[in-house]
C-alpha cells in the first residue's frame, strides 16, 4: 500500500509522560548467580561490567523470559522482543502471554512463587507496580540508572512520576490516552457525519443512538463499551476535578446512569453478554458490530496490524474522546506501561539491558512504524505514526491526538489495588442491575472508606 503523507498536527506537549532512554551495552549476569529477594539482586548492579555487548562475546545461549498480555493482538511487545533477538544472537527470550483480564491476577501468583522466572515485566498499570514494590517484587534499578549515566530528562518527567518511596523500579515503556475509533464505512452507508474533534458526551449518546440499527446477528450498535469499570469511571475523572479514590463516589452517579442508559436502550450490547461470552473488544470493533468504540490509543496498532494483514478492510478513522459539557475538547485519561525486573531474576543484568533497549529510541523508532505511542514528544515519532501505512487518511485524525490535559485513569496509591478490587465489583453488580446506582455508589463509598481508614 502506498505509504500515506499526512501533515501531523502534533501534540502540544506530550504531557510529562515520556518513554525512552538511551541505549547502553553491558554484560549479562552469569548464569549460576540467582538473586533471591530485591536486595541480593540489586547488589549485581555495581558489580556488572560497563563494557561489551549484552552478549558479552559469549556463545553461549542465554534465556530470558518476558511476560505480556493479549501478545498475538497487539505488536507493542512482539516487535521489541523480535529486534532484541536479532541484535543479540545468544539470546533467546521467552514470552509468558495473559490475557489482558487476567494478567494482574496470573503475574501475582507466578511473583509469590518466587522463582525466577519472569525476568522482565512489562507491567500493565502502576497500582500493580506499587503493589509489586510493597512486597518486594521488582528490582530497584536505581544502581544500574546511575552506573550507565542513564538521561532521565528524555523521560520528560514520567521517569520521576514512576519512582516510589524515592526509588526507581521501572522505565516508561510507553504512554497511552482515549480516543473514539469509528467505522466510517458505517457512517457513510448510514449518511451521518463522522464524530468531531469536539463533539461533547450527550451529542456522542445521541450518535449513538442515531447509529443503531438491524436486529439480532446483523445488528450494528452505535457505540461499544467494554467490561472495564474504566469505560464508565474514566469519564467521570476526565475533567481533572476528581480521581477514582475518593471518600464521596457521587461524582459518579451520572456517569453511571448515562451508561446503563446506552445499554438498556439496546445502544451498545449489554455487558451480561460480554462478560459472559468474554467477547473481547478488538473482535466487536473488527467484526463491524459497532459504528463508535471508545479505547486506548494502543488500539490503533492494533487496527494497523489488522489491515496489514488483512484480517479487516474497512475503512476506520479516530476522534477525540468526547467531552463533558463544561469541560474543553481535548481532556482525556490515560496511562503509563512501565518495564520493570524481576526481585528473583537470575538474569538481572541481561533483564537491564533488555528493559533498558524496550525504552530506549531506537525501539521508539520501531514502534512508531507501528502507531504505538512511546510517549516521547518527539516531531519525528509522530510524524512516522501519521504517515504509516494503514493510518487512516485525513489530519481530522492526526488533530484527533491532541490533548489538552491528560488524567491518569488511577491514582498512585499503594492501596489502589484493593480498591480496584472494590469498584470492579461494584461496577459489575451495578451493569447487571443487582445494584441501583445510588446503592452502587454508597457501598463504593463505605468499603474504600474501610479500606482507607478514613
Amino acid at each position: 500500500m502506498k505509504r500515506k503523507k499526512i501533515v501531523a498536527v502534533l501534540m502540544a506537549g506530550i504531557m510529562t509522560c515520556g518513554v525512552l532512554a538511551a541505549c547502553g551495552n553491558d554484560s549479562p549476569q552469569s548464569q549460576g548467580s540467582q538473586a533471591t529477594s530485591s536486595q541480593a539482586a540489586a547488589s549485581n548492579a555495581g558489580q556488572a561490567s560497563s563494557s561489551g555487548g549484552s552478549s558479552g562475546g559469549s556463545t553461549e545461549i542465554q534465556e530470558l523470559s518476558v511476560t505480556t498480555w493479549d501478545n498475538d493482538s497487539s505488536p507493542q511487545f512482539q516487535s521489541i522482543v523480535d529486534a532484541y533477538e536479532a541484535s543479540h544472537s545468544n539470546v533467546k527470550i521467552k514470552i509468558i502471554d495473559t490475557s489482558a483480564d487476567e494478567y494482574n491476577n496470573s503475574l501475582g501468583i507466578s511473583l509469590s512463587a518466587a522463582q525466577p522466572d519472569p525476568d522482565v515485566i512489562w507491567v500493565k498499570d502502576m497500582g500493580s507496580m506499587l503493589q509489586m514494590a510493597d512486597k518486594e517484587q521488582l528490582l530497584p534499578i536505581d544502581d544500574y540508572i546511575a552506573r550507565d549515566n542513564l538521561d532521565l530528562s528524555i523521560y520528560k518527567g514520567a521517569a520521576e512520576q514512576l519512582m516510589y518511596n524515592d526509588k526507581a523500579y521501572a522505565l516508561p515503556f510507553r504512554n497511552d490516552w482515549y480516543v473514539l475509533y469509528y467505522n466510517k464505512d458505517l457512517f457513510d452507508a448510514a449518511g451521518v457525519e463522522y464524530p468531531s474533534n469536539d463533539m461533547t458526551w450527550e451529542e456522542y449518546y445521541e450518535l449513538a443512538a442515531k447509529m443503531t440499527s438491524g436486529e439480532g446477528s446483523s445488528k450494528v450498535y452505535g457505540s461499544h463499551n467494554h467490561t472495564w469499570q474504566a469505560l464508565v469511571t474514566n469519564w467521570a475523572v476526565q475533567d481533572g476535578k476528581h480521581t477514582v479514590v475518593e471518600q464521596d463516589y457521587g461524582f459518579m452517579k451520572s456517569w453511571y446512569e448515562e451508561g446503563l442508559a446506552l445499554q438498556d436502550n439496546g445502544y451498545v450490547q449489554d455487558y451480561s453478554t460480554l462478560k459472559t461470552a468474554n467477547i473481547h473488544y478488538s473482535s466487536v470493533f473488527k467484526n463491524q458490530q459497532c459504528a463508535m468504540m471508545p479505547m486506548g490509543t494502543w488500539f490503533i496498532a492494533t487496527m494497523i496490524q489488522s489491515q496489514a494483514e488483512g484480517e479487516t478492510n474497512f475503512n476506520w478513522g479516530i476522534a477525540t474522546i468526547p467531552h463533558p459539557a463544561d469541560t474543553e475538547a481535548g481532556y482525556t485519561v490515560g496511562a503509563l506501561t512501565p518495564i520493570a525486573i524481576s526481585a528473583y531474576t537470575d538474569q538481572a543484568d541481561l533483564a537491564w539491558d533488555f528493559i533498558k533497549f524496550a525504552s530506549s529510541e531506537e525501539a521508539a523508532a520501531i514502534l512508531a512504524e507501528q502507531g504505538v505511542f512511546t510517549g516521547i514528544p518527539s516531531q519525528e515519532a509522530l510524524k512516522t505514526i501519521a504517515s504509516a501505512d494503514y493510518f487512516p487518511e485525513g489530519e481530522s485524525n492526526v488533530e484527533a491526538l491532541n490533548y489538552v490535559h491528560y488524567s491518569f485513569d488511577r491514582p498512585l496509591d499503594p492501596q489502589i489495588e484493593e480498591i480496584r478490587t472494590v469498584l470492579n465489583e461494584v461496577h459489575e453488580m451495578i451493569m447487571i442491575h443487582s445494584y441501583s446506582v445510588d446503592d452502587g455508589i454508597k457501598e463504593l463509598t463505605e468499603r474504600v472508606a474501610e479500606i482507607k481508614g478514613w
